[in-house]
């Protein structure tokens, strides 16, 4: 009777854990794809001034937030082989291009190629599995990375252009996970560690920016404000993504993932007013069976792995 008790609280345990897990991660990925009308905000600042801005109050805001949580102990060991940093680097190099990339295409309104990037992201991290890591791909796998190559030549040959933001975009967020997965750095840490790597580039870029008067910090509240800002909003969705990584499985964190790309396609057609050819919704539609037939294979794979018996 006692055991079975047991059982149940723990069955109720885990329940409770489930549905937080969920809450943190659609807090984390609606914050993502909500990125555009933040950085919309930021009206004549160009975007390598952003990025550089992001790059600072993140690395500030992190400081007290590593200090509050007492995770100074990975981090300490992190920067006492300064030999392991080489990969921790061009994780900071490939995410900072990532930002600015992502940035600049939501004050150019090209906030559907971003949306196509992130959307192309799970499919660009199965190729580089195969090509560099030799890992296995599935027909399935093979199959969801052919559509996203046929969209790509779809825009290429109709449009005759590539479709460079989302390539970059899924490109650099791909070698960035790859990159990432080699480092024994939790998420928090490693961000910290990125952004303080890139700290003393952006405070000669400040600089540089201060002399030449070209900075538009401090020229008013309101624009101050929002950069100082860009670092917060930087660091919240992760520690909500950390949460929902502790409690649920990489199923279903797999699956709320596509929010944040679907809540930038909705953002971009219905307040940014962005165009959408046929073409376009062309490429969309085999990315989306592309990612159907992924997450398909995905959740065989996990059907298929063994469970542990209690």
């Amino acid at each position: 009777m006692s055991q079975e008790v047991d059982q149940r609280m723990e069955q109720q345990r885990q329940a409770r854990e489930a549905r937080s897990g969920v809450g943190f991660g659609l807090a984390a990925y609606l914050m993502w794809g909500c990125f555009p009308l933040f950085f919309a905000l930021f009206e004549g600042v160009p975007a390598w001034e952003i990025l550089i801005h992001r790059v600072l109050w993140s690395c500030f805001f992190l400081v007290g937030l590593v200090s509050l949580l007492g995770r100074w102990a990975p981090i300490r060991a992190a920067l006492a082989e300064p030999r392991r940093l080489g990969r921790v680097l061009g994780c900071a190099v490939l995410i900072g291009i990532n930002w600015g990339l992502y940035i600049y295409a939501v004050e150019s309104r090209q906030v559907l190629q971003a949306s196509l990037g992130y959307f192309m992201t799970p499919l660009v991290n199965v190729a580089l599995g195969l090509l560099v890591l030799r890992e296995s791909m599935s027909r399935l796998q093979g199959a969801a990375v052919a559509l996203a190559v046929a969209a790509i030549a779809l825009q290429l040959l109709l449009l005759g252009e590539l479709p460079w933001i989302s390539l970059t975009l899924a490109l650099s967020f791909g070698t960035y996970g790859l990159l990432r997965k080699q480092v024994p750095l939790d998420g928090l840490s490693g961000l910290f560690v990125e952004t303080l790597l890139l700290l003393p580039l952006g405070l000669l870029a400040l600089a540089w920016l201060s002399a030449v008067g070209a900075s538009h910090f401090g020229e008013g509240g309101e624009v101050s404000a929002l950069l100082v800002a860009s670092g917060v909003i930087t660091a919240l969705p992760l520690l909500a993504f950390a949460g929902a990584a502790r409690r649920l499985r990489l199923a279903t964190l797999g699956f709320l993932m596509y929010l944040n790309p679907s809540v930038q396609f909705a953002i971009a057609l219905l307040v940014f007013r962005e165009p959408l050819s046929t073409v376009q919704l062309g490429t969309f539609v085999l990315i989306w069976l592309g990612l159907a037939l992924y997450s398909f294979a995905a959740w065989q794979a996990h059907r298929r792995q063994p469970r542990l018996e209690a």
